[in-house]
This record gives structure tokens, C-alpha cells and sequence, in this order.
């Protein structure tokens, strides 16, 4: 069993990307605690969810990333990390980690 540590350097670079794109025009900032990042979860219409970066870890949520990976690849039009899965998924996904 390995770590896949590039996938977590990839995203880390993505949202690294995302904010800077995010801080180019403040007006539509909306800030992101220490920790954490934002991500645009939906099949038609994304809704913005700030998570803790710890999820990254998360073997559920890698697949998650994954699914985006495959769909979008990693020059996303949207400037954002988008997970593309239904928000009730998500949110339970989040839920159950929220409470482990």
C-alpha cells in the first residue's frame, strides 16, 4: 500500500493556482480560513464548499479528486477545483469525515 503523495501535490498546485486567480479580482473573494481551501461540487450547477486541508489525506476523498482528475483534468476553465459528483454525495462524504 503507497501513498500518493503526487495527486496531493497536484491538487495543492491547482488551488494554489485557484486562489491566486480568486485574488486577482477581490470583489468576488470570499476568504478561506487558514487550513482549509475551497472546492465547486455538482454535476450542473457548483456550489462552493470550504473543507480543512486534512481531507486531502483521505482515501474517499482521493477518489473524489481522482473522478475530477479524469473528467477535467488539471486546467479546469473555471479556475477552481470542481468535484464533479451530485452535492448530497459530497456532503455526506463530509459528513462522515467530519465525524471520524
Amino acid at each position: 500500500m503507497g501513498f500518493r503523495l503526487p495527486r496531493i501535490a497536484q491538487a495543492k498546485r491547482i488551488l494554489r493556482g485557484s486562489l491566486f486567480m480568486a485574488n486577482q479580482d477581490a470583489s468576488m473573494t470570499v476568504e478561506v480560513p487558514k487550513g482549509h481551501f475551497a472546492v465547486y461540487v455538482g454535476e450542473n450547477q457548483n456550489k462552493r464548499f470550504v473543507i480543512p486541508i486534512s481531507y486531502l489525506n483521505n482515501p474517499s476523498f482521493q477518489g473524489l479528486l481522482s473522478q475530477a482528475e479524469e473528467e477535467f483534468g488539471f486546467e479546469n476553465p473555471m479556475g477552481g477545483l470542481v468535484i464533479p459528483c451530485r452535492e448530497d454525495v459530497f456532503v455526506d462524504l463530509i459528513s462522515s469525515l467530519n465525524r471520524s
